[in-house]
């Protein structure tokens, strides 16, 4: 079985009132609450998420030393703007 197949069991309490969006959404489309959920899941992953798990690969390059200077940045953006690109 390949990854993208595999699931997990997750317990979590939802306010009444998004549950009854989700079965709503769920209704209106024909599809499952699971479906729902996890489009929703994905959707922040996509966004926010995305922004949270971005910092944290940023820190461990930091951590690890993977890192440019200021001054070499900067450098590089004069010799973009002057045409000068490598």
């Amino acid at each position: 079985m390949s990854n993208a197949n595999q699931s997990e069991s997750v317990t979590l309490r939802v306010p009444s009132e998004v549950v009854a969006e989700i079965e709503a959404i769920a209704k209106a489309t024909d599809r499952s609450r699971s479906y729902i959920m996890v489009r929703a899941l994905r959707t922040y992953l996509m966004n926010e998420g995305a922004d949270i798990l971005a910092a944290i690969k940023g820190r461990e390059q930091i951590e690890a030393g993977d890192v440019e200077s200021m001054d070499d940045v900067i450098a590089e953006m004069d010799r973009i703007v002057a045409g000068k690109a490598a």
